[in-house]
């Protein structure tokens, strides 16, 4: 039987409830320009993609202009920030959980459609870096999710095939791409579904499935 040797996590819905920050950061900055995401087509359209994405969405079917794409992904990044400072702090359930993976051996990333600043300052303001190998950003690949291209790229930097990895997600974006990446996939709805013993169970299901 082969066994579970990695987890790999999103971020944002998996380890950080930071779903509504992103959505009030980028809401903020497109009001600058008379624009807005409604919380229907959040949930619904955006949810999960790279916010360089949502805009070049948001020029196709609304008429954005393209030229303002840098400033508002900036002024984005910088409310995102300042939400993150203000209310992101450690949960017991996810330092627990990743501190008991840790000790048990396996390896753990984070693979996120965030860029690399704020996967860093997230996972420094809730205790988790310290138990974390690597991270793989939007920066870091040439397609973010729903591509399975970061999930590939953390798959082959620890050196496993993707059966020995067990990718955590939420949303529907990164639901496909850890499908595509061939690891088995632990579905969660909240932040509370990431704990110790969900986990463990998921792995266990799954190494009694594999041939």
């Amino acid at each position: 039987m082969s066994k579970i040797k990695a987890v790999i996590f999103d971020m944002d819905g998996v380890l950080i409830e930071a779903k509504d920050w992103h959505y009030e950061a980028l809401n903020k900055a497109l009001q600058l320009f008379g624009m807005e995401i409604s919380r229907y087509d959040h949930l619904v359209t955006y949810d999960g993609l790279p916010t360089k994405k949502k805009l070049e969405m948001l020029t196709a079917e609304r008429g954005l202009p393209k030229g303002l794409h840098t400033f508002i992904n900036d002024m984005k990044q910088q409310y995102t920030m300042e939400i993150v400072y203000a209310e992101c702090k450690p949960k017991f359930n996810h330092e627990y959980a990743l501190s008991k993976l840790k000790n048990a051996g396996y390896h753990m990333a984070v693979c996120s459609n965030s860029i690399r600043n704020t996967i860093e300052v997230m996972m420094q303001k809730a205790s988790l870096e310290s138990y974390l190998d690597f991270y793989i950003s939007n920066q870091d690949v040439t397609h973010g999710k729903p591509d399975p291209e970061m999930y590939n790229k953390a798959i082959s930097k620890m050196g496993l095939a993707p059966e020995e990895c067990m990718i955590v997600e939420d949303n529907e974006n990164g639901i496909k791409a850890a499908r595509a990446s061939g690891a088995h996939v632990m579905e969660v709805e909240t932040v509370e579904d990431v704990n110790y013993e969900n986990i463990s169970q998921h792995i266990k299901k799954f190494e009694m499935s594999i041939k």
